[in-house]
């Protein structure tokens, strides 16, 4: 059970760190800017914590099997952050900014994992998108 729990914990932490983060970008740095220090760090603790948590692990024979995915997630990641950024800047509320974006990434990701994956759409599933409909209606009045 805590091997299937505690990844959502570190997620919920994570969003929550990055939230506080993402908002607290001063307003005279360019988001691009301060995000070259981001990653500067996430790529040294990536390679530290493969290290740590690999021992005798060799990165460049893990680079062989990478895919596509790595370099498109890097240029959506770029996108995700600058978005969040621009967003507080703009006046977003943390309570607010998160939970709208979310709730359309609900939905769009229904579709998505029908298209993509064949993963069935039922009532509950498009009770959901209703529920996300209205609570938008709510946290936006």
């Amino acid at each position: 059970m805590f091997s299937y729990v505690w990844p959502i914990g570190l997620v919920v932490l994570s969003n929550i760190l990055y939230q506080i983060c993402a908002k607290e970008t001063p307003a005279a740095i360019n988001p691009l800017a301060s995000l070259t220090i981001t990653y500067l760090v996430a790529a040294l603790i990536s390679g530290v914590l493969y290290y740590l948590l690999n021992k005798g692990g060799n990165i460049l024979r893990e680079y062989r099997q990478m895919n596509w995915s790595a370099i498109v997630l890097g240029l959506v990641i770029v996108g995700l952050e600058v978005g969040v950024i621009y967003a507080y800047k703009a006046g977003w509320e943390v309570s607010r900014e998160y939970i709208v974006q979310s709730s359309f990434l609900a939905v769009a990701l229904l579709g998505v994992g029908a298209l993509l994956y064949h993963e069935a759409l039922n009532p509950g599933k498009l009770i959901g998108v209703l529920i996300c409909i209205v609570g938008l209606y709510f946290i936006n009045r």
